[in-house]
């Protein structure tokens, strides 16, 4: 970087220079060649029209001025007489100064004279039918440039001296924010700087991190989940062994005893509808399980959905199963309500927590069921008055196969895994699941959408 740093600086001020040599060259020709204007103006004022207007008083009048060139015209652009020579033939007419001498009374230009091989400034000024024409030596733009290279090698070298020195000062005072940078990266920490201009790149980096730290959190998360799956699906073969032993048991053992002989009418009609009831427990396990296989292959498109709607025809179809425990319903459901997802989704969950609140509730006890909005997001809550649940299964409510009352395993419809359905639906589309329970006093599950 300090490389790039000095290459930067050499470049920009060896630029500079040169510009400057370029301009400075420019302003100092043409100072100079005002300075002569105003030289030969003032000469001009020393001419007496008492000279010949031969060589001999053209040199006169140039030993007068120090030198300088001084030539007599007559208003035909023929020279007259000339201090620099006497072997002028050519007409003048066509010289600027002389046009312009002849036109306004006086006339300046600035050119190599062909004569003396110089670069010349001429003043030439009308007097009568004579013109007079003074000449002084100026060097050309062109020339000072080259005179002043010397001092521009000079300057050059000085300047490389400097970008190095500078550079040195430079690169450290710049870099010293990027050091501190380093240091915090390598402590783990935030990425902080006072200078404005770096700011940006702390914010840059300091995201960069964050996902970086996410992406390292996440894929170690996904090895332990390909560990909480290999071993989840181990438990979950089990459990469904479990609860499918104790159906099938069942099952058998009837069916061998409908095989027998010496069984009464009221003793095979039993059986039977033993059998019958054991098959139909094992028909929905074995639903209820592939409905919690299925959730994570359903890539079927959301869509608003008119969530008040859906709760109220839903909570009419509880009403025999409430009925049979003498149980009360409040109900305060907002309108308006919408939730995008999808239809079948929802009412998953809201079957769910409503059942467990039926199945789990006491004898003329109470369901409460709230929908509305909380901070600008959709709030459904469902509490019941029932069993409650020990504050050391809060943790395992939500496990498949998991029940609060074992008593209930199985009848009608539950199996422990309505409430894990209802976690895997919620984390899938990023929505919140709460619970809040008091052993004997009831129990609230909260969702946020």
């Amino acid at each position: 970087m300090r490389r790039r740093i000095l290459c930067v600086f050499i470049l920009i001020t060896f630029l500079g220079l040169i510009l400057f040599s370029f301009t400075a060259t420019e302003v100092f020709y043409n100072l100079s060649v005002e300075h002569s204007k105003e030289s030969l103006t003032v000469y001009m004022n020393m001419y007496d029209e008492s000279l010949t207007l031969d060589n001999a008083g053209a040199g006169e009048l140039s030993q007068k001025l120090g030198g300088a060139r001084v030539t007599f015209l007559s208003t035909d652009g023929t020279v007259l007489a000339d201090s620099a020579t006497d072997s002028i033939t050519e007409n003048h007419a066509n010289r600027k100064e002389v046009q312009d001498a002849l036109q306004t009374g006086e006339g300046y230009d600035v050119r190599n004279s062909g004569t003396i091989g110089e670069n010349m400034v001429y003043y030439c000024k009308r007097f009568g039918d004579v013109l007079v024409r003074i000449a002084v030596p100026t060097s050309s733009d062109w020339n000072i440039f080259l005179s002043s290279l010397p001092s521009l090698v000079g300057f050059l070298l000085i300047d490389l001296v400097a970008c190095f020195l500078f550079t040195y000062l430079a690169s450290d005072f710049i870099l010293r924010p990027i050091r501190q940078f380093t240091l915090q990266a390598q402590q783990g920490k935030e990425l902080v700087s006072n200078y404005q201009e770096l700011r940006p790149i702390a914010e840059v980096l300091n995201r960069r991190n964050e996902k970086i730290v996410g992406d390292m959190k996440r894929i170690e998360e996904e090895k332990e989940l390909a560990l909480q799956a290999k071993k989840s699906k181990d438990e979950m073969i089990a459990n469904i062994t479990h609860e499918m032993n104790t159906p099938l048991t069942s099952i058998k053992g009837f069916a061998e005893l409908l095989a027998g002989e010496g069984l009464t009418e009221e003793q095979r009609l039993r059986a039977v509808n033993i059998i019958r009831a054991q098959s139909e427990r094992l028909s929905n396990l074995i639903s209820e399980t592939l409905h919690y296989s299925e959730i994570d292959n359903d890539e079927l498109p959301s869509y608003d959905v008119d969530f008040t709607k859906l709760v109220q025809d839903a909570l009419g179809t509880f009403e025999p199963n409430m009925r049979e425990k003498n149980l009360t319903l409040h109900a305060d459901i907002a309108e308006g309500i919408k939730v995008f997802s999808r239809y079948e989704r929802l009412l998953v969950i809201l079957n769910n927590l409503v059942g467990n609140a039926i199945r789990y509730n006491k004898e003329g006890g109470e369901i409460s069921v709230f929908l509305g909005k909380e901070d600008g997001f959709a709030k459904l809550s469902v509490s019941d008055t029932g069993v409650g649940i020990a504050e050391e299964n809060l943790d395992k409510i939500f496990s498949r196969f998991f029940t609060v009352d074992k008593s209930h395993n199985g009848q009608g419809g539950g199996f422990g895994l309505g409430l894990a359905v209802v976690r895997k639906l919620c984390r899938k589309a990023g929505w919140t699941i709460s619970v809040k329970s008091k052993l004997g006093e009831g129990t609230t599950f909260t969702i946020v959408f």
